[in-house]
C-alpha cells in the first residue's frame, strides 16, 4: 500500500491546532505530510504567542516534513511572483514548494491558489 504525499498550507495547521479540523488528513498514517518553511515562520511569529502554544506548534511540526527554501524553490517563487503579481509572497512560497516537490496542496484558501497553473489542490473534507 502506498503513501499519499501532500503539502499543507498554514491555515490547515491553524485549523487543526484550534479545532482538530482535518484529522482525516493529518492523522492518517498513510499520509506523508510536508509543510513549507514559510508556514513554520507564519505559525511561530504570531504576536503574543504563549510558550504552551509555541510548544504545541513545534510538537505538531515534528510529525511532518519541512520543505526548505532552496534555489529551486526560490526560482519557482520568482516565476510565480512574475506571472501572478497579486499572489501574496507567503502564498507564492507555499505554491512554489508544492510545485517543485510535485505535490498537491491542502488549503482552505482555494481562491488564493486555484489560478496557479499546474498546482493541484486537494479537496477539503466536509465538516
Amino acid at each position: 500500500m502506498g503513501e499519499n504525499q501532500f503539502l499543507v498550507d498554514t491555515d490547515i495547521l491553524i485549523a487543526y491546532l484550534n479545532r482538530r479540523s482535518y484529522r482525516s488528513y493529518l492523522e492518517n498514517p498513510l499520509n506523508r505530510i510536508y509543510y513549507s518553511a514559510i508556514t513554520k515562520k507564519e505559525l511561530l511569529s504570531k504576536p503574543g504567542l504563549k510558550a504552551s502554544e509555541r510548544q504545541a506548534i513545534l510538537s505538531l511540526l515534528r510529525r511532518f516534513r519541512l520543505v526548505r527554501i532552496d534555489q529551486t524553490v526560490a526560482n519557482e517563487y520568482s516565476r510565480l511572483r512574475t506571472n501572478y503579481a497579486s499572489l501574496a509572497k507567503g502564498d507564492a512560497l507555499i505554491a512554489a514548494s508544492a510545485l517543485v516537490r510535485r505535490m498537491p496542496l491542502l488549503t482552505q484558501n482555494l481562491r488564493h491558489f486555484r489560478r496557479v497553473r499546474g498546482l493541484v489542490l486537494l479537496p477539503l473534507e466536509i465538516p
